[in-house]
């Protein structure tokens, strides 16, 4: 069984007619014929039959057309990594907490393109999950680098810190503290609390303070993303602890609060699998973010 094979009964197949086929494939219908004669041959079975001047899939056709998409489709795909290799271009995916959306994933992307030539062309393919999904997909191959925290490290990663995100007090603007700069992280435990989602690693981190000050804040609901918790803070569901980075500039609705007994960093590492081959463009990609690394304003 050949490559040439497999295009051509998948191409006889779509028409349904020798003719147009062979016309397609720009070879004579009686080589066309022969070939596919040969390759019901090899596989033992008919995979065409004739309904009056057409020809259809047997069944056995319709279940080996399945297989030889598949095939046919993974060659494409091969040869497309194969071009990426043959010059300095071709596509990073990366993937990144909400907190590093607004500014640090575009501002680094964008210092890192005008790097490169125009010519290369290299595309950048984003996800945006939490920590627990985005170490997943480096492990599994679907992401080339990810951006996240992380408390739990294997044998497996690279980590490398590019960034700390500073935590803030954010509350609507007819709160009761909205008329101040700054708010202690204990009077959280005088208000309702919006809290991150419990798979994002931030809820691990704002709980580990409240454990450090001994409080415990009446939790009303959680959330996924910096987004969604400052349209409840907005709607006056209650407060809320997130990093300073995803607070939007000069937000409607909400005032932005120091913490004043206590700093709350979060960091933020780059992650990627060790001992792996890599396209160009993605090793090109994590040396300039290590010589490159730009911290928030």
């Amino acid at each position: 069984m050949t490559l040439n094979q497999l295009q051509y009964f998948q191409t006889v197949a779509r028409c349904e007619n020798y003719h147009l086929a062979a016309s397609k494939l720009y070879i004579s219908q009686p080589s066309l014929s022969k070939s596919i004669n040969a390759l019901e041959k090899e596989l033992g079975t008919a995979l065409f039959e004739r309904i009056g001047r057409s020809i259809t899939l047997t069944k056995s056709g319709a279940l080996f057309l399945k297989y030889a998409d598949q095939i046919l489709n993974n060659c494409d795909v091969a040869l497309y990594k194969m071009k990426e290799l043959s010059n300095a271009g071709g596509r990073i995916d990366a993937g990144y907490v909400f907190p590093l959306a607004g500014d640090y994933i575009p501002r680094t992307v964008k210092a890192f393109l005008k790097t490169q030539k125009q010519e290369e062309k290299i595309i950048f393919s984003f996800t945006q999950d939490v920590t627990d999904g985005i170490l997943s997909g480096v492990r599994t191959g679907r992401l080339d680098v990810g951006f996240c925290s992380c408390e739990k490290r294997g044998d497996d990663l690279e980590f490398f810190p590019v960034t700390r995100q500073n935590m803030v007090m954010i509350v609507p603007t007819d709160h009761p503290l909205a008329e101040r700069e700054e708010a202690s992280i204990i009077e959280l435990k005088n208000y309702p609390l919006i809290g991150y989602h419990r798979s994002s690693m931030l809820n691990h981190h704002t709980r580990r303070a409240f454990q450090a000050f001994n409080i415990q804040p009446e939790i009303v609901c959680e959330c996924p993303d910096e987004y969604a918790i400052q349209s409840m803070v907005r709607a006056g569901f209650g407060v809320a602890l997130v990093a300073a980075s995803a607070v939007e500039k000069n937000p409607s609705g909400i005032r932005v609060l120091r913490l004043s007994d206590m700093s709350l960093p979060y960091q933020i590492y780059m992650i990627y699998l060790k001992d792996r081959w890599r396209l160009p463009c993605v090793s090109c990609f994590i040396d300039f973010i290590k010589n490159n690394a730009i911290a928030p304003d």
